[in-house]
């Protein structure tokens, strides 16, 4: 088989969740290149109106919703939204998230300095909003037999990460797991359900510290055996495979994006 026939997305409903920058805007966009319709969801809403429009020019099919992703009755209703204006779902990108503070390296990330405030805020943003947005996709998903859903998890939900704040680490070791319960479950449904676990990537995230801070970029540089952190446009492929008929066989999977860096 030909590979525009193993990676073909085109007609594709997909839905993208955090997609106005960073690595939900690049699941976007390779998406909408390969002719999927896409429906991007976030809560900066200027920035989703400038992603959008940037969908649009290159040729791409691509509408906009501001959601914070922490209003799960909003969230839902988002995701109900795209299946009944377009009859099905195909591809759902959980993505959205949020940092998690600094890590123990820091005095501000000791456990005993961990804001209980913080900590709720990224469990509804990493943890339950994942959940919701698995949990309302499915629904459409098991009625027509048929999906898939990628989830943006983390390195850092693998293996211990001082530089990453306990609230992160826990959630996205949390999203591990339902990524492998939700995949047992919609297997029956032909139902795909996998994780995408990023290493060290220039995104927002953190405040975009990483795009700012020659120090913090050196500290993750010399963590990755390809002495490099990774742009965004390097998750398209991974996103499209998972998305794509050359993945028929994968689900409950958490695959690392990482330069190496679980492979230490």
């Amino acid at each position: 088989m030909k590979a525009e026939h193993l990676y073909n997305v085109a007609g594709q409903v997909a839905l993208v969740t955090g997609a106005a920058s960073g690595l939900g805007l690049a699941m976007a966009e390779v998406m909408a290149a390969n002719g999927a319709h896409v429906t991007m969801l976030d809560v900066d809403g200027e920035n989703l109106e400038k992603a959008v429009a940037r969908l649009r020019q290159a040729g791409g099919s691509a509408e906009s919703s501001v959601v914070d992703v922490a209003d799960l009755e909003r969230l839902r209703s988002a995701i109900d939204a795209v299946a009944a204006a377009h009859g099905r779902l195909d591809s759902v990108f959980a993505n959205a998230g949020i940092t998690g503070g600094p890590g123990h390296r820091s005095e501000a990330g000791r456990i005993e300095n961990v804001s209980m405030a913080l900590w709720q805020r990224v469990l509804e943003v990493n943890l339950t909003s994942v959940f919701v947005t698995m949990q309302a996709s499915a629904v459409h998903m098991k009625r027509q037999q048929s999906g898939r859903i990628i989830v943006t998890a983390s390195i850092a939900g693998i293996r211990s990460d001082p530089v990453a704040g306990y609230a992160y680490t826990a959630t996205k070791a949390a999203v591990n797991n339902l990524v492998r319960q939700a995949a047992m479950e919609l297997a029956p449904y032909n139902v795909l359900v996998n994780a995408i676990a990023p290493g060290p990537f220039y995104t927002n995230i953190a405040g975009g510290r990483l795009k700012r801070e020659p120090e913090v970029v050196k500290t993750f540089e010399a963590m990755v055996p390809l002495g490099r952190l990774a742009q965004p446009d390097e998750i398209k492929g991974l996103a499209l495979f998972l998305a794509s008929p050359a993945s028929s066989y994968v689900t409950g999977t958490v695959i690392p994006i990482d330069g190496g860096t679980t492979a230490q």
